[in-house]
């Protein structure tokens, strides 16, 4: 029987749809949260049902900490999402999101529940194999860390100027990026559901080259589409991104 208690914590926005066959569950960038896809729901066809994971230290969850390593989260999010993987699922994952996004399909294989992922989206980050070429800077005093990710184009610039809300929201950034820049990927065998990368044509984080590298991380098939727009072209080519979504979904 599934924890409702549970899943209202980790699952928002979420919409049951009778003779649904596929859910998508879909995970932030670093300081965002569930309400980035709060719309998605009602953008895709009867047959998935959009489940936007909503992660500790945020919105409903701003009391819990966040997660500052990505191994606790993924057994975190086995134990809570396990019941809702009980139809075909699929993964999209947007920079942090595209990490945690993948090392929750690797945990799950490991642990022999991976049977059920039909496809793996991942959005705005650079292969996992490819080392950052930046030096970390989680640990910075405050002003360094914010020009950091101001530099670094790591969130939306409207989030930085907005200093009462980014006060209330650095401890979460610092964990998230912690987790991202203490990431290393261990070598494993690729997966087996297909792999699409999604980019922005002028984001300097994620080049098309290291985006064209998920490649390597498939033994099905992969495809590359990149966008105009920078790191956060999800926002404004949202129409084309969740076409291809929806396409890719409904050609399994």
């Amino acid at each position: 029987m599934r924890n409702t208690s549970e899943s209202s914590l980790w699952i928002q926005y979420w919409k049951q749809k009778p003779g649904a066959r596929l859910r998508l569950f879909s995970f932030p960038y670093a300081g965002g949260s569930a309400s980035i896809f709060h719309n998605w729901s009602e953008r895709f066809p009867p047959e998935i049902e959009v489940c936007p994971v909503q992660l500790p230290g945020r919105e409903n969850r701003l009391r819990e900490p966040a997660f500052s390593r990505i191994q606790p989260l993924v057994d975190s999010l086995t134990s809570a999402l396990l019941p809702y993987l009980d139809m075909p699922y699929a993964f999209f994952g947007h920079s942090m999101g595209s990490l945690i996004s993948f090392e929750f399909a690797r945990h799950l294989r490991r642990a022999g529940y991976g049977s059920g992922l039909v496809h793996l989206f991942v959005s705005g980050h650079r292969a996992p194999q490819i080392p950052d070429p930046d030096a970390p800077i989680y640990h910075l005093p405050d002003n360094d860390f914010i020009e950091g990710v101001r530099r670094l184009n790591g969130m939306p610039e409207a989030v930085l100027e907005n200093k009462e809300f980014l006060d209330m929201i650095l401890p979460l950034l610092r964990a998230d990026f912690a987790l991202c820049e203490t990431y290393t990927c261990i070598d494993d065998k690729p997966l087996s559901c297909p792999i699409t990368a999604f980019g922005g044509l002028q984001d300097d984080e994620a080049p098309r080259d290291t985006l064209a590298a998920w490649k390597e991380q498939t033994r099905g098939q992969f495809k590359l589409r990149c966008f105009p727009g920078d790191h956060f072209f999800l926002y404004k080519e949202q129409d084309k991104l969740l076409q291809c979504l929806v396409k890719d979904l409904l050609d399994l």
